[in-house]
Formats: C-alpha cells, structure tokens, sequence
C-alpha cells in the first residue's frame, strides 16, 4: 500500500497564491483553532450564540469551498491579518467540513501531517451527531482536534475537554461507529443527524471519510440527504461495500487505494445524484446538495 504523506496539500486545502497568509500564525494547535474561529462562523450554530444575527444570514451559502476560493473571499472583505480575528458576522459562513480543512491546511503548511476524518461527534447533545473534526501527528499518535469549538459553543455544550487534543472517545471515526454498531451493538439510530439517521447513514459517512483519506473531502455523489426510503435499507451487497470500506479505514488507507470505481465511491443508490435547482440549499441546515458548478453544498 502506498504511503500518503498527510503533509502535502490536496486539491481542497491548498490555499495556493493565498500560502503567505499563513505565514506568523501559531505553531500550536490550539493556536492554530483561535485562528480559524476568527475567520469562520458556523452555517448553523453562528445565527444562535453570537447574538443577533443579520436578516439575510439563513440566506448565505453554506457551499464547501477549497480554501484557496475561502482565503481569497475572506481577505477581499478585509485585508487584516489572519490572525486578527473578525467580527462573528464579519466571519466566512462554513460548516464543520469548512473548519477541519482549514485547520488542516494550517497544519499542513508548517509541515505537520494531518487530514479531514468524517464521523460522529458525541458532545453535541444525545447520541452521536455526524461531524467532520481534523486528525493531525502528535509525535508518535494521531490526535484529534475541533476547531469549531471556540468558547461560545464550550459554553453552550458544557465542553470541558480541550478541542485542539480530544479524548478519542467523543468523537468516533466513521469505521469506528460501524464496528461499534456491527460488533458491539450500539444502537444504530443513535448516529447521524435529523432524520438522517441509521447505518445507512453511518456506510455514507464511511465513503465520504475514505474520500477525505485520499484528499477529496468533497465529491460528487455527496448528495445522500435526497437519498429515498428504499434507499436507506442496506441490502447484503450495500452491507459487504460498507464492512469493506469499514476495514479500509481501519487498517490505514492511501489515495492510491481510494479510487473512482472502488468502495470509496459507494452511494445509497451506486450512482451520481440528479443535479439539484440553483437555488438548492436556502435553510439553516442546508440540503446537502450540489451546485451547478459540482460543489457539495451544506450537508
């Protein structure tokens, strides 16, 4: 199996002409996490813990830009330092995914391997909401960090771990939920979020977490919340798909072994959603859509 080096920008984190932006920020992670809350808001929680937010902004899009496309946004609106942290308003609208690929880009620029993991958080209220946080090298380990979780949302969650070096049992890797519900019998409507919920929705967050293995933290089938109900039961095939893209992930996966064709591209239906109308992601939450140009929207 290939070795990736988790220190070398993917087409989503590399924030090209905009790399000197980067230069003087923190060396430390949870430095590096003040930096990002200071540029982004979340889609969702931004409009509930900073006061009052703006008439139109349920209305912004919630599209998972590469950070290339966020770092020139961000700096056409004000030019300040990085490390000059916005207004929460004044912020970037994102969501999870858009926090834990700029932290990755962070880390990744100063030489520190890291990489986007999608799974389920379990610090957001009860069961396991489905999440994307950042996975970095901690000298000899993998550490896990949230850079979503600035002091507005600690408060807010009663989080009194630190976010920049998580337990590794609040937040579960995608393989991780499937084992604990495949073999240790958690309850599988207990991991997702809304009415996205069950091991269907645990097998989407293992092909969208092998993506982010092989640097595509987005792509283009990722529009499971369109997903039909026939579409939400896994037949034996989909379950066989699942375990093997449950044990790729285990066992350590490269972009060499993520490849289109392959289970990293599994889809409740095995196939590229309908394109959606322009106007596709409108509420708080987002549809987890795609827009006209293939981006995931919010999802």
């Amino acid at each position: 199996m290939q070795e990736q080096d988790w220190t070398a920008h993917g087409p989503l984190s590399d924030p090209g002409e905009h790399a000197a932006a980067f230069t003087g920020l923190p060396d430390d992670v949870a430095g590096l996490c003040a930096v990002v809350q200071g540029i982004l808001l979340h889609d969702h929680q931004g409009g509930l813990l900073y006061g009052p937010p703006p008439a139109d902004f349920a209305d912004q899009p919630r599209t998972i830009l590469p950070v290339r496309e966020r770092l020139a946004a961000i700096l056409a609106r004000d030019g300040a330092p990085l490390g000059r942290a916005r207004a929460p308003f004044e912020r970037s609208v994102g969501t999870c995914r858009d926090f834990a690929l700029t932290l990755t880009a962070m880390l990744r620029h100063k030489g520190v391997p890291a990489r986007v993991r999608c799974g389920f958080a379990g610090y957001f209220g009860d069961g396991w909401e489905d999440h994307w946080v950042c996975e970095y090298r901690a000298g000899d380990r993998w550490a896990l960090a949230d850079p979503q979780l600035d002091g507005a949302h600690r408060r807010h969650l009663a989080v009194a771990f630190d976010p920049a070096d998580m337990p590794r049992d609040r937040f579960l890797c995608a393989w991780e939920a499937w084992h604990a519900i495949r073999q240790q019998g958690a309850a599988a409507e207990g991991f997702g979020h809304g009415d996205a919920t069950g091991l269907w929705f645990v097998a989407v967050n293992l092909a969208r977490d092998l993506h982010a293995l092989a640097k595509r933290e987005t792509s283009a089938w990722d529009g499971w919340r369109d997903a039909a109900a026939q579409d939400r039961v896994l037949d034996a095939v989909r379950l066989r798909t699942a375990q093997a893209m449950a044990d790729l992930a285990r066992n350590g996966v490269s972009g060499a072994d993520v490849h289109e064709g392959g289970a990293g591209c599994w889809h409740p239906r095995h196939r590229a959603p309908a394109a959606p109308p322009p106007d596709a992601v409108r509420s708080p939450r987002g549809s987890g859509r795609l827009d006209p140009q293939g981006r995931v929207l919010r999802v």
